[in-house]
């Protein structure tokens, strides 16, 4: 997958609504609350600086965490994201595999204990588009996503941003809900992360999403087309 694929695909699993969140130094003994008291607002973040997650992530009590807390575990997750990002950039594979391979083993541990969690089957399937690993398995996992989490917009949001740019890809099942997805979220009001993903879209892939954009009303047609000329310029 190209390097710029990548990149939106880490960006956007961390989140989607542009909400700053500092982390404070956290004492290890009550850090299993404080991952749970502000679970909320890191699931609306757009990003962390890498240092305060490496803080969180390599502390003791971090490591004791049940794979059972998946509240904290969820946080774990999406902080570890920026680091994988921050590898990448600076070109340290070895380092991005090794936070890609933590993302998954916390994700595949996470669902032993919560089959349901949309987000770890998500983030599982961002690891395999981010292998180049585009095949049925990877296909499976973002079904078990939509499964298990169809109408939550946080889950939603980052999903098609993921699954936007493998659209072609998809088996004809999987991509009819791609499309619904996107289209549904604007119709719901949340044109700005759908446009974000229609524009890093390859031209044949936005012609399928612009003909879901059609499918809906003029007000929503002409408000997503607002927005992408306001991204654009």
């Amino acid at each position: 997958m190209h390097l710029t694929v990548v990149l939106t695909t880490l960006t956007f699993l961390i989140g989607s609504f542009g909400m700053a969140w500092g982390i404070s130094n956290l004492q290890s003994a009550a850090i299993a609350d404080e991952f749970r008291s502000h679970e909320t607002r890191v699931l609306r973040f757009e990003g962390s600086p890498p240092a305060a997650a490496k803080r969180v992530i390599d502390s003791a009590a971090a490591r004791n965490l049940s794979d059972c807390d998946t509240h904290a575990q969820r946080v774990l997750l999406l902080l570890e994201i920026p680091l994988a990002e921050a590898a990448l950039r600076s070109g340290t594979v070895q380092e991005f595999d090794r936070h890609l391979q933590s993302i998954q083993h916390r994700s595949e541990r996470v669902l032993t204990c919560v089959p349901r969690d949309s987000l770890a089957w998500l983030i599982l399937f961002g690891v395999e588009t981010m292998h180049g690993r585009i095949n049925s398995h990877a296909f499976d996992l973002l079904e078990a996503s939509y499964e298990t989490s169809p109408n939550e917009a946080w889950v939603a949001l980052r999903r098609a941003t993921i699954a936007t740019p493998v659209l072609l890809s998809a088996p004809e099942r999987t991509r009819r809900k791609i499309l619904d997805e996107f289209g549904n979220l604007i119709d719901r009001g949340f044109e700005e992360i759908p446009a974000r993903a229609y524009l890093a879209a390859p031209a044949s892939a936005r012609k399928l999403l612009q003909s879901r954009v059609e499918e809906l009303d003029s007000r929503r047609q002409e408000s997503f087309a607002n927005m992408v000329q306001k991204l654009r310029s």
